[in-house]
């Protein structure tokens, strides 16, 4: 008959149990397994770098961390030697431009582009004046009667005649002093131009401008007509003087170089 075993009593167990050593505190555990983990990774760096070199690796190559603290301080973590929590190092980083310094360079670049734009399109606009007519015909069709006397009396233009609609055009540069109904012409357009010259536009059948406004040579102002005292579509030109003197517009045309 097998004899029952006998319970070990409390106080065996407890001094069966003497010899093993109580738990280490968790701050402790934690610092041992970061210093594994350091200690694994230089030993994989350690490792790489004798394979790059085609030498091979034995224990004495990988030099063990001395301490938790190292391993920590390899890995960017961790605390002192008591447990305390070290903050990471801040390092500061230069100013790699100044903003204002920037936006000062480019608006200078922009006012530069700005510059560079209006020389050219002033310079292109001041081509533009150069190569412009200054003086044209008044009118397109044939030339019918010219400056002196005429019919018992004195014709101080010429005639220009063409179909009811023909445009009518400004000589040369100037400013509309009067456009409206005149006596003995229907209506009329009357334009004074910078050298005093005033030119004069007759038996209109509608006008296009007003009083002051600015024309360039070609504008139109008018359509022919045969208004007032008119035997047919045409247009009457004179040219005064500064003076008010009424001048034989065909020797004016001619020595502006208009050919009528």
């Amino acid at each position: 008959m097998v004899e029952a075993l006998e319970r070990p009593s409390a106080d065996d167990r407890v001094e069966r149990g003497a010899h093993r050593l109580p738990a280490p505190p968790s701050a402790l555990r934690g610092r041992v397994v970061v210093a594994a983990v350091a200690l694994g990774a230089f030993a994989a760096a350690a490792a790489g770098q004798t394979l790059k070199g085609g030498a091979a690796t034995t224990d004495g190559d990988v030099t063990p961390l001395a301490n938790a603290q190292d391993a920590s301080a390899a890995l960017g973590v961790g605390g002192d030697s008591r447990g305390a929590t070290i903050a990471p190092e801040i390092l500061t980083v230069a100013q790699v431009s100044d903003a204002g310094e920037e936006a000062r360079k480019l608006t200078q670049s922009a006012q530069l582009i700005a510059n560079r734009t209006a020389k050219i399109q002033k310079e292109a606009a001041e081509a533009a004046e150069k190569a412009r007519v200054k003086y044209v015909r008044p009118a397109e069709g044939a030339f019918t009667s010219g400056f002196g006397a005429r019919w018992g009396t004195t014709h101080f233009g010429i005639d220009i005649a063409n179909r009811i609609g023909t445009p009518i055009r400004a000589v040369t540069d100037g400013v509309v002093i009067e456009a409206g109904p005149a006596s003995g012409f229907g209506l009329w357009v009357r334009i004074q131009h910078a050298d005093g010259t005033i030119s004069v536009y007759g038996h209109m059948d509608t006008i296009g401008v007003r009083e002051g406004a600015k024309v360039k040579a070609g504008d139109q102002i008018a359509r022919m007509g045969n208004r007032g005292q008119s035997t047919g579509p045409h247009l009457h030109f004179e040219i005064w003087d500064a003076n008010g003197r009424k001048m034989n517009p065909a020797s004016w045309c001619a020595q502006k170089g208009i050919r009528l």
